[in-house]
Parts: structure tokens; C-alpha cells; sequence
């Protein structure tokens, strides 16, 4: 007679879940991984396109204000879009809402790749069509940031938040280096352009291919409404959630100051004194130590003390940002925006996992697009305030009071942010 086989207790079954655990867990999801692949391919083109915008106002105006205004065409459109926005995302199917935002930011680079081709000679166009190819971002951040939680389960979210990093790092590393060397080539910037439009065709297969519905979960009472009401109904629960407003503001005062990337070209040309091809590995610098950083993020899983990290991580980001703007060696420069990649690193994976898990969702996109004015808003005006101080008083000097900035805003936080600090996400959800 054969003995009973064991049964297993949810405990036990448990563990050996965790065991199996690994940096890529969360692409064991199909669906997860179909978005992932696509958005490594779509990111690349985009901040090929980010990089060669950079270069190509540079070449027509060799002015530190006209480069600090791209950050400015950037984040009004977002400023303008992103909560109405959020109130689409929660409001029809996520999927289609993607469908016609990747369609849209196709045309903006393919326009742009036509007039430049074209002998462009004057930088409002390429003003225009970033705006257009923003907006687009606008209302496609919240359906992809909502749509998120439905693709694995909770407990390999924050895996899937650090994968996510991974595939926009990789693709900034990928990105700048190759616009880089295009960019130093006979393609110049309208090859660039026409290749990021290319790119975009990744991620509407991907959806294509998809299986989860992109429907918005909600009660058996509720229905979808795109109304002054719903925006008010997000902005009342980011409000009566400390936590969340305490990320977004540390977010957005942090990287206004901190935000050198619009000022590379002046920093390669001008202070580190190489070429396009080097100023593509500078650029690439960020991204690099961003993806060491989330690989390992990925591997640990849940951190702990998650508040207090969010804090400390961000103070490194300003430390380094301010080294940056004092080096004259491009190694070292290398090495020190390497530093503020992976400090951004562990703030943004700490952030989203925190307020993505503390969002019902049918509130996510608005939650998301809340958020997006102070996550997108703080860099690209900061890259505007760059451009003005750089302009005043000179490039590196615009960077050194820049991160000098983020370190007082991290010091403010630890004295009036109590809630933030004390934070610690296991028992905040046990509780």
C-alpha cells in the first residue's frame, strides 16, 4: 500500500514560490512580456529622437535658452493634457486608448523626419511636432501605467515595476548611443526621426497580440464617466493620501533642480570638448546605471523601509548631479551621471510600486496622470530653468546650483515628511 502523497500548505506553497523567484519573474506573463519586448523597441526610438532634438537645435542655434525650451514644449502639453487624460484612461478601453496614442506619436516623427529631410532651417517645427508627439504621452502614460496591475499579479508587481525601468533604461543606453554614431554619420537627424516613427509599430503589435482586454475593472454599480466630477474623484484621493503627495512633490522639487540632460550638447562641445559620439555615451550614462541598478532591484524584490530609502536615494542623485557640474573629466563625468541613473533608479521603483498598489483601479489613470505633471513636469521645466541660469551665470554653474537645490529639498522633506519616513509597504498593507 503507498503512503499519501503530502499536501503542501499554502505557506509552504508560498515559499516555494518565492524560491522560484527571479529578476525576470514577471515575464513569466505573456501579456507582460509582449508589452515589455515592445517597449524596449519603441523607448530606443524615442530617446534616439530625444537625443538627436538636443543635437540637431544645437547645430541651428548654439543657444543654451533654445535648448532649454524644449523641456518647456515637453511639459505644457502635459501640464494642459495629462489630467484629462487620466480621466479617459478610466473611463474607456485601455488598449484602444494606446492604439490611437502610438499612432499619433508615429506622425509627429515621421513629420518630422519629412521637414527635416526637407532642409530644415528654424526650430519651431521641431517646437511643434515635440509638442504633438507630448501630448500624445499624455493620455498614453495613464492607460499604460494602469493597465500594469491587470498583467501580473500583485506579488510580482514590483519585479514587473523593475523590469519596466530595465527596458527604458536599456533602450536610453541603446538610444543615445546609436543616435550617437547615426547622428556622426551622413544620416543625421532625419534618419533618426524616420526610425523612432518605425519604432512605435512595436508596441501596437504588442497590443494587437495581447490578451487581457484592456476593460477598467469596476463595481457592479459603477459605470465609466469622462466628467468634471471624475477628474475632482482622482483629485480628492491623491489629496487624502499623504503618501502619494509627499512622493509627487519630493518627485517634481528634485528633479527641477537636478535636471542637466537638456544641457549635454554645451557639456560635450563645450566643457568636456568631444564629439557627437562621445556626447551619445554621455548621454547613454544615466540609462547605464540605472539598468545595473534595477537588475539587482529586481532580484532582491521587496525592499524594506521604503520611505526612508525614497529620501536617501534622491539625496545621492543631487550629490552626484552636483560632482557632474564641477568635473572636467569625461570619465568621471561618465561615472557621475552613471550614479544619478541608479539613485533614480531605486526612488522611481520605491514611488510607483507605492502609490500604483495604493490606488483602487478604477482611480489608476487618474492617480497616474496626477502624478505625471510632477514627474514629467519637474525635469522638463527643470530643463528650462537650466537653460535660463546657464544662460546667467554659465552651464556648470547651472548644474552645481541645480543639485545643490535637490539636496535642500531632500533636507526639508526629512524634517516635514513624517509619514513618508516612516512608511514601510508590507505592514502599510497588513494594516
Amino acid at each position: 500500500m503507498s503512503s499519501p502523497v503530502p499536501v503542501p500548505s499554502p505557506l509552504e506553497n508560498e515559499s516555494a514560490h518565492a524560491s522560484r523567484r527571479s529578476s525576470f519573474s514577471a515575464l513569466r506573463h505573456r501579456d507582460f512580456r509582449l508589452l515589455w519586448m515592445g517597449q524596449i523597441v519603441s523607448v530606443t526610438g524615442t530617446q534616439m529622437q530625444l537625443v538627436a532634438i538636443n543635437w540637431h537645435i544645437y547645430l541651428l542655434t548654439k543657444s543654451p535658452l533654445a535648448l532649454g525650451l524644449v523641456g518647456l514644449v515637453r511639459v505644457v502639453p502635459i501640464i494642459l493634457c495629462s489630467l484629462v487624460g487620466g480621466v479617459v484612461a478610466d473611463a474607456v478601453n485601455r488598449k484602444h486608448l494606446m492604439y490611437v496614442t502610438q499612432a499619433v506619436a508615429m506622425l509627429s516623427a515621421l513629420a518630422l523626419a519629412a521637414v527635416t529631410a526637407l532642409g530644415l532651417e528654424s526650430v519651431w517645427p521641431i517646437y511643434l511636432l515635440t509638442a504633438m508627439s507630448s501630448a500624445a504621452f499624455a493620455f498614453d502614460n495613464p492607460a499604460r501605467q494602469a493597465l500594469l496591475p491587470s498583467l501580473v499579479p500583485a506579488r510580482d508587481f514590483a519585479n514587473a515595476v523593475s523590469l519596466g525601468l530595465i527596458a527604458f533604461h536599456t533602450a536610453t543606453i541603446c538610444g543615445p548611443a546609436l543616435a550617437g554614431l547615426i547622428l556622426g554619420s551622413r544620416g543625421g537627424p532625419a534618419l533618426v526621426y524616420a526610425l523612432n516613427a518605425a519604432s512605435f509599430l512595436a508596441v501596437i503589435v504588442a497590443l494587437f497580440l495581447m490578451r487581457t482586454s484592456g476593460q477598467v475593472e469596476r463595481g457592479a454599480s459603477e459605470v465609466a464617466r469622462f466628467s468634471f466630477g471624475a477628474l475632482s474623484e482622482g483629485l480628492r484621493f491623491v489629496w487624502r493620501t499623504p503618501i502619494i503627495v509627499q512622493t509627487m512633490t519630493l518627485d517634481f522639487i528634485a528633479t527641477f533642480f537636478a535636471s542637466a540632460s537638456a544641457l549635454l550638447p554645451i557639456f560635450a562641445a563645450e566643457v568636456l570638448h568631444v564629439d557627437a559620439r562621445w556626447y551619445g555615451v554621455l548621454a547613454a550614462s544615466p540609462a547605464t546605471g540605472s539598468v545595473l541598478t534595477a537588475l539587482v532591484l529586481a532580484r532582491i524584490g521587496q525592499l524594506r523601509r521604503e520611505g526612508k530609502l525614497v529620501v536617501v536615494s534622491i539625496a545621492i542623485y543631487g550629490g552626484a548631479t552636483v560632482e557632474f557640474g564641477i568635473s572636467r573629466i569625461f570619465w568621471l563625468s561618465v561615472l557621475m551621471l552613471a550614479i544619478t541613473g541608479a539613485a533614480d533608479t531605486v526612488s522611481t521603483v520605491l514611488r510607483q510600486t507605492i502609490r500604483q498598489l495604493a490606488t483602487p483601479d478604477n482611480l489608476r489613470g487618474r492617480m497616474t496622470s496626477i502624478n505625471m505633471i510632477f514627474f514629467m513636469g519637474g525635469p522638463q521645466l527643470g530643463e528650462l530653468e537650466a537653460g535660463v541660469v546657464a544662460r546667467l551665470l554659465g552651464t556648470p554653474l547651472s548644474v552645481v546650483t541645480g543639485g545643490l537645490g535637490c539636496l535642500i529639498a531632500v533636507a526639508i522633506t526629512a524634517l516635514k515628511a513624517k509619514s513618508l519616513l516612516r512608511y514601510e509597504g508590507e505592514k502599510e498593507r497588513q494594516s
